[in-house]
């Protein structure tokens, strides 16, 4: 077996991968992408962000045609689900296109289909389905991405994952009459947001205190006063076992805490499908382990300028578990494209407290920045300006003024530390939110801005402009 020779290797060729190789590429490194799809984009175009997204705002648009219908504007009819699945296929695979020709352009960027595994910290073997091959790299990028964690209960590997929902040709094709979804995380809950609205009925088994562990309490609590109410939450849960049934499932669980603390008595649901949204793992390629690079428990360990303890190999995305969102992936991605350029030193270095984050319930919820928790535990000294939608007139006009606009600034400076939005047009604002706290905006800047009316971002100017 021969080896070829090349400048980098990336394993994978999702967000972590794909926009540092056309970044080298474009500098007239050579570039290899192994990933076992065969495809660019990773699971964000496969079966996670953009189908889902794709879902979502059908029935988004299926909310508000409801709450219109009093004013004689079309509304309520039944969903047509096999068309919804078909925009979704239409537009993974119109992504997929325009990858495809982004990559064609490319004379100095190579995609392989397969698994690749360390045999030295230079040295990969690619495993093609009809045979492998032996390549040789100066720098290698791990952005292998994450996995679908399936917990230890028994049954739950009869049930279905977002995988069978937001695949291409996916495996559910018609809309559950009820869902019971085992995970509160932001998978969980999008999820059960959606399809409630679609017509599910849905029930939500969480075994900690609250849904959406580890954001803002104060935004977990707003958002569930917001979330249709229809939507079965049960928190402090722990599912014993999933049973298939004649009808569907059994899932039988217990309440953790009962009377006088104990463990309360089994109880069983039955539903027509259960959904397995407990979390994800990262996908450490085979081999990593011998290196010497370091893997936590979240995933393999980097510094902010995405080197590993080896300094010619990086690891960017989901695989090192700092930010798991597709748009930190690319920014990471980049970051390591710079760094490899500048021979290995840090040139660039990544940000994760500028790195939006959204959760795109009905409605959504959005933060970046310095929370209020994390203010408290820092003992910092901050500011809040606030903006409620009960006066806005975008929401007014949406019909939809629960919700808000907050801002967190450090006293004295009065600089932009942190922000959220809850409600109306949550996954824009936050980018603008986002982008003036990365620049070091203060509340002055802010509340100089003249933002667009009658928009909701008109808000976050109008929250800065509390403070002064």
């Amino acid at each position: 077996m021969g080896t070829t020779s090349v400048d980098v290797l990336t394993i994978g060729a999702g967000g972590g991968a794909y926009p540092a190789a056309f970044r080298l590429a474009s500098a007239g490194l050579t570039v290899v992408m192994v990933d076992p799809k065969g495809v660019m984009s990773g699971n964000c175009l496969a079966e996670g962000c953009v189908p889902s997204k794709a879902v979502r705002e059908m029935a988004h648009h299926m909310y508000r045609s409801v709450r219109f219908r009093e004013f004689g504007i079309e509304g309520g009819s039944a969903v047509d689900y096999a068309r919804i699945v078909l925009h979704k296929d239409r537009v993974q695979k119109t992504r997929y296109a325009q990858h495809q020709k982004e990559l064609e352009a490319m004379s100095n960027i190579r995609l392989m289909k397969g698994h690749a595994r360390f045999l030295d910290a230079h040295t990969l073997l690619v495993d093609h389905g009809k045979g492998s091959e032996r390549i040789k790299s100066r720098y290698v990028i791990v952005a292998s991405g994450a996995d679908i964690f399936i917990p230890p209960i028994p049954g739950a590997s009869r049930c279905l994952t977002s995988r069978d929902f937001f695949s291409l040709n996916p495996s559910v094709t018609d809309i559950p009459e009820s869902l019971a979804i085992v995970g509160g995380g932001y998978i969980g809950v999008e999820t059960a947001a959606m399809y409630r609205i679609l017509g599910s009925a849905v029930t939500v088994f969480e075994s900690s205190e609250e849904i959406l562990g580890g954001v803002e309490t104060s935004l977990v609590r707003e958002l569930r006063s917001l979330l249709d109410p229809s939507i079965r939450i049960l928190t402090e849960v722990s599912v014993d076992e999933i049973r298939k049934s004649d009808c569907g499932f059994e899932v039988r669980y217990r309440k953790r805490r009962g009377p006088e603390g104990r463990e309360s008595a089994m109880e069983v649901l039955f539903v027509q499908k259960v959904m397995i949204a407990a979390g994800r793992h990262p996908v450490i390629p085979e081999g990593t382990e011998r290196l010497g690079v370091g893997i936590g428990s979240r995933g393999i360990l980097v510094n902010p300028a995405m080197q590993t303890a080896v300094p010619h190999i990086f690891a960017t995305g989901d695989v090192n578990g700092i930010t798991p969102l597709f748009h930190a992936a690319v920014r990471q991605s980049i970051v390591a494209a710079h760094n490899i350029l500048g021979g290995e030193r840090s040139c660039d270095q990544f940000d994760a407290s500028s790195v939006p984050t959204t959760i795109f319930t009905i409605p959504a919820v959005s933060y970046v920045g310095i929370t209020e928790d994390r203010a408290r535990e820092q003992g910092l000294s901050v500011l809040k300006g606030e903006y409620r939608y009960s006066e806005d007139s975008r929401a007014q006009i949406l019909g939809e003024p629960g919700g808000g606009i907050r801002l967190l600034f450090e006293s004295g400076s009065l600089r932009l530390i942190g922000g959220s939005v809850v409600g109306v047009d949550a996954g824009n604002l936050i980018g603008e939110i986002g982008l003036a706290l990365s620049g070091g905006m203060t509340a002055y800047d802010l509340a100089r801005f003249a933002d667009q009316h009658p928009m909701a971002s008109e808000g976050i100017g109008k929250a800065a402009r509390s403070l002064l």
